[in-house]
């Protein structure tokens, strides 16, 4: 009876693993033909995956991946004929074939029994793969438009990585783009991680894109963009060298030499900073922006002097005045924050004389000062006018106004600009 039972036992498991192996072959069938069901082959594969029987063999993983290529090369061949493919459909199923191949060809190579291996499937898992790589790009452009940015990521990042994974290495690509698009596309992996937001994998792709070859324009903008995932990540020193490295490369970048200036100004290099802008300003005379800049650290040094009424401290706020004067003759038609910047100045130098006059006891010495005091706020009126002009949603420019009408004693404007004034702050001061 034992020896019975015991037989029936062991026909009962050799059963129950034969099942299983059919339910692969099964699912393998669906696929097949002219009308392949791609949801009974899932249906079945799946419960193939889960069996302790089969969710260790090369082919489950194998006929999974198939079905999946399957599904994608269906809706491919709709785009091929001219009609519109479901590219949510496609698309899903082509992100799905790589991790159960990657399975299969890692289960594929072990050794048997006997301590051979005796692959059956690389061959065609390689083939593929080939035949899919540059549709993996698609799908990552599908997925980035649609601000689907992990997918996205996964997919472009996937497009790249399929050339060097271990499977893969040594192999012939045919019809490949060239260096520089494939440096592009791997780009576009690192702006969509930073999109996830995912800012160390974003790092991690664009320093490793250092280097490449880049289509014009785009390897400016990887600096930048490195810069900028730092400094999300309140990553000073990393910032500040992704900075350093930006302007070393790319010396008339604007946002470098700010960078680079604040870095300076920061550790009181202001004879450093002065040199950067120096530097850009002989190679494009022309940008205003410079200008703009170098007219602020010189004022920054102006406002450093204990003694305002040193040689020294004149020359640096002439300087300023000289710098910021050169912006907006360059482009103060259409820059409202190079007109309140020099205005400031003037408008800070009327503060500092009428303070002065304020605090001197000699009536003749004062009222020198005093005008002087409203000469500067004469200077500083018509470029607050013209940022108010260029834009009349600035704050700090509607309250400049209101203050200097009232000093030059243009009442009926100071009424005007005052209401305008509260009826932006509810009449609190800001």
């Amino acid at each position: 009876m034992k020896k019975v039972i015991f037989t029936g036992v062991l026909c009962f498991v050799v059963g129950l693993s034969f099942g299983q192996k059919k339910t692969v072959s099964a699912a393998k069938n669906e696929i097949k033909g002219s009308n392949p069901n791609i949801a009974e082959a899932r249906s079945l594969i799946k419960e193939a995956l889960e069996n302790p029987e089969t969710k260790d063999q090369a082919e489950t993983w194998f006929v999974a991946g198939q079905i999946e290529d399957k599904q994608f090369d269906l809706e491919k061949t709709k785009e091929l004929l001219g009609q519109k493919p479901d590219e949510a459909v496609m698309y899903s199923a082509l992100a799905n074939i790589w991790p159960y191949l990657e399975k299969a060809a890692e289960l594929d190579q072990l050794p048997d029994a006997k301590g051979k291996v005796k692959p059956k499937f690389i061959k065609d898992i390689k083939s593929i793969i080939k035949a899919d790589r540059a549709s993996y790009y698609n799908a990552g452009v599908y997925y980035y438009n649609n601000k689907e940015y992990q997918k996205a990521y996964d997919l472009l990042k996937l497009y790249g990585d399929l050339k060097t994974v271990d499977l893969m290495k040594g192999e012939q690509w045919e019809n490949q783009p060239a260096d520089s698009t494939e440096t592009q596309i791997r780009y576009y992996a690192g702006i969509a991680a930073a999109y996830i937001p995912n800012h160390p994998a974003a790092i991690e792709i664009l320093e490793g894109l250092k280097g490449h070859q880049f289509p014009e324009g785009l390897e400016e903008e990887l600096y930048t963009n490195i810069a900028r995932e730092y400094n999300a990540m309140n990553d000073t020193q990393g910032y500040n060298t992704a900075i350093k490295a930006g302007y070393e490369k790319f010396p008339t970048n604007g946002d470098f030499l700010r960078g680079m200036i604040n870095q300076s100004i920061q550790g009181g290099n202001y004879n450093e900073a002065v040199a950067y802008l120096d530097a850009a300003i002989a190679k494009e005379p022309e940008n205003g922006q410079f200008y703009n800049l170098l007219g602020q650290v010189y004022e920054i040094q102006y406002n450093s002097q204990e003694d305002k009424n040193a040689a020294g401290a004149q020359q640096y706020i002439d300087k300023s005045i000289e710098n910021l004067k050169k912006a907006v003759e360059l482009e103060g038609n259409k820059n409202a924050s190079f007109n309140s910047d020099l205005g400031r100045i003037f408008f800070n130098l009327a503060v500092e004389k009428r303070t002065a006059a304020d605090e001197s006891k000699d009536k003749a010495v004062s009222d020198k000062l005093l005008l002087e005091s409203t000469d500067y706020m004469s200077k500083a009126l018509p470029y607050f006018e013209k940022a108010y002009d260029l834009n009349g949603d600035d704050l700090k420019t509607i309250n400049a106004l209101r203050m200097i009408y009232y000093q030059v004693k243009q009442f009926d404007k100071y009424d005007q600009f005052d209401k305008i004034y509260n009826s932006k702050t509810g009449g609190s001061e800001q």
